[in-house]
This record gives C-alpha cells, structure tokens and sequence, in this order.
C-alpha cells in the first residue's frame, strides 16, 4: 500500500469515526431531555423498530434509542443474529429460553454485550481513564448481580477528569461521571455499517 492510500485510509476511518461520534453523542444526550420511568416489565413490541412506551425504560432502551435516532435498528440486528446463532447467546443459561423472542432479546444486556462482542470491537477493560472514548459501549454488574449499560459520551467531569456516561440507572436517562463507580464486564465499540468506509 501506498503512503498517499494508507494517509487516504486514515483520514476517511477518522472522518468516518468522528461522524459516528458526533451523531451518537447528539442522540445520547438528547435522550436525557426525555421523561422516562425506570420499568423493566415485559411488553409486546412492533417488529422491526419496535418500542416500548415512550416515557418508561430502562439502560438497554437508553442504548437502543440511541443507535435508533441514527438509523441502526438493534432490535432487528439482535434477533436476526440470535436466530442464527441461538446457542453463542446466554439465553438458555441465564433464562431458560429455548428460543428468540425478539419482544425482550435486544433489551437484556448479556445479549447486547454478545452481539456487540460478535459484531463490533472488543475493547480493554480497566480502570484506566485512556482505555475508554467517546462513542463506547461499557457495561458493569451492580450490586445484586444487576446488569447495566451505557456509552461514553464528549463530555468531562473536571473534577476527576473521567469522560462521562449517558445511562439510565433508575431515575431516567441521565448523565454522570459513574465509569468506575461498579464493577466494568464489557467494554466495546459498534459503529454501525453506514459509517464504514466500504461502498
């Protein structure tokens, strides 16, 4: 490869990175202007794009409603992976499925950070502050063995100098300097395919 291809490649992969980067961040913190109550209770759901009542949720719909506003369906992209792949999912471990349900699938983080881990980046965890950036999914276990997930967004606190988190822990979709509050399970990066450099 050229100098002049391989300088090409990297100006398009950091353009290309940098618009994910701005519109998820756009749709992240424009999620924290609605009203939700914090309800995980299981509802029946249009297909594809489907949602649950626009004022409730939990930290999966922060996630999904996010990637949503900028074009990506993980309902869909969830389910059609699950079933074709049911048994890399933790359904059956965790829940005693024996099957999809694309009602409830892409709203459980252990199946996000599976498909996540199968199709985007897997990313170091740690408890260092440079290991993490704008536009990464991450996930802890709280106390209780809850799950939780939320997504870095461009601002900092300048207290701590921690990049700061757009999730919903029960109060609503909200933003907080909470990365190493918890215990951190996963750490990934998913640009959707219209960002990629390939025609």
């Amino acid at each position: 490869m050229s100098k002049f291809v391989l300088l090409f490649f990297l100006l398009s992969s950091t353009i290309q990175a940098t618009e994910f980067n701005k519109d998820i961040v756009l749709s992240l913190i424009d999620r924290t202007t609605h009203k939700v109550t914090y309800d995980g209770s299981y509802v029946s759901l249009a297909y594809p794009n489907g949602d649950v009542p626009a004022d409730t949720g939990v930290c999966t719909d922060v996630i999904i409603r996010a990637y949503r506003t900028i074009g990506t369906d993980l309902q869909k992209l969830v389910h059609e992976d699950m079933s074709k792949n049911f048994a890399l999912y933790p359904s059956k471990r965790i829940w005693g499925l024996s099957s999809t349900d694309r009602n409830i699938d892409h709203r459980r983080v252990p199946n996000l950070q599976t498909y996540f881990k199968r199709h985007g980046v897997t990313l170091p965890v740690s408890a260092n502050i440079r290991d993490y950036a704008v536009g990464d999914v991450v996930t802890w276990m709280l106390p209780r063995n809850l799950p939780h997930i939320g997504m870095v967004i461009d601002q900092v606190n300048p207290e701590t100098g921690h990049l700061m988190i757009v999730h919903n822990i029960g109060q609503g979709p909200q933003i907080s300097d909470m990365l190493f509050d918890y215990k951190i399970t996963g750490h990934y990066r998913f640009v959707p395919a219209k960002y990629s450099n390939t025609p």
